[in-house]
């Protein structure tokens, strides 16, 4: 497949895209055709689930977005017309997140206790009753028949207190197990493609929607399994090997600096614009730290995304220094040792580039891990 763009119909958007996606679209198609792939390749647009909705609360009355209805009915007929598929994100999740009063249990797959009765459908979960609101859409449009696939469906582990380890094992375990099993929806039995979102997490990843969004990946940044899933025939998830990592040393806040001094708010500020603090949110997976440890966790956050150069615990007003004792201890909270990306240069001002100039805040970590899951890949 080739996807142009992704979700591009996002009411945070503001409709910035709607004159230019489909002419993409069919730029990208023609492009298939004049280099002789247009039947072995196709073209695509993930979509956000919010371009359908109901009226009804019930997946019956699933129809496109009344300001983007035509505009969707000319996608999915161009789609149709050169067999390719319609792509959609699914996020049960984000169902949870945004509702306060949602129904937890009917955000999986093995919880009957809030079932929705449309007709002589029972939906047990939102996951189904989500797709099937497409599918009532397309049929109403005259697409009863359209090929679905899902492009994006998962579950973070941290950055939200819905956001763990728990529940997303929960989740996409039931998910396998639906896969697995061949397991459709009611209103189409035959089960779509599925692509699990995501692989690893993105520690630069915009924030915008939730802290949550850095955590969607089933293995951490180095390779390692936060979770184990069952994938059928008894193959499990293995976890990267041959990683290499910098020394076993942390950046951590002084034992004789004071927790009151003035410059540790802007101090830990500081290194949270540059590194990647969304465990320390409430209810996440570091969020019940004493001030010391906060302060701690924030600097050596910054220490490993600056791949420990030197002067990069020399940041924070003489609040900290480096130890070899694992911060960690017995807590949830991991305080991380940074792959070794073979940086090991003196630390500049990340705010500046060598030539003095000044440069938009970036998190310079990048990975590229060789996994392996249960040994298909």
């Amino acid at each position: 497949y080739v996807a142009v763009g992704n979700e591009p119909f996002l009411k945070t958007y503001k409709a910035s895209y709607l004159g230019t996606t489909f002419p993409a679209l069919q730029n990208i198609q023609a492009a298939l055709i004049k280099a002789g792939l247009g039947r072995q390749v196709k073209v695509t647009v993930p979509l956000n689930a919010d371009v359908y909705q109901t009226d009804s609360d019930l997946p019956s009355g699933g129809n496109f977005r009344s300001d983007i209805h035509d505009l969707m009915i000319s996608i999915v007929k161009f789609l149709s017309d050169n067999a390719a598929p319609l792509t959609i994100n699914i996020y049960p999740f984000l169902s949870l997140y945004a509702d306060p009063h949602f129904p937890v249990g009917y955000a999986f797959f093995s919880d009957n206790s809030s079932p929705v009765v449309d007709g002589p459908i029972t939906y047990t979960n939102v996951f189904e009753a989500n797709y099937d609101t497409l599918i009532w859409a397309l049929e109403k449009n005259g697409f009863a028949s359209m090929p679905v696939i899902i492009g994006e469906v998962g579950w973070p582990t941290d950055g939200d207190p819905n956001a763990n380890i728990g529940y997303a094992r929960r989740f996409n375990q039931g998910l396998l197990n639906r896969i697995i099993q061949g397991q459709g929806t009611p209103k189409r039995r035959n089960p779509p493609d599925i692509y699990l979102f995501a692989l690893l997490d993105e520690d630069a990843k915009s924030i915008q929607p939730g802290n949550f969004e850095r955590h969607w990946g089933i293995f951490k940044y180095d390779g390692t399994i936060k979770y184990q899933l069952n994938m059928g025939n008894n193959r499990t998830l293995a976890p990267a090997k041959g990683v290499r990592y910098l020394a076993r040393q942390w950046c951590i806040m002084a034992p004789e600096a004071s927790n009151s001094d003035p410059n540790l708010p802007q101090s830990i500020n500081y290194a949270c614009t540059y590194a990647d603090c969304t465990s320390l949110g409430y209810r996440s997976s570091c969020g019940g730290l004493d001030v010391r440890s906060n302060a701690s966790y924030a600097f050596n956050m910054y220490y490993q995304t600056m791949n420990q150069q030197r002067g990069a615990c020399e940041q924070f007003h003489n609040l900290s220094t480096t130890t070899t004792i694992d911060p960690s201890g017995s807590s949830v909270c991991r305080f991380e040792i940074m792959i070794d990306l073979g940086r090991h240069e003196q630390t500049q001002n990340p705010n500046t580039s060598s030539s003095g100039r000044k440069r938009r805040p970036v998190t310079s970590v990048a990975f590229l891990l060789a996994l392996i899951i249960g040994g298909v890949l």
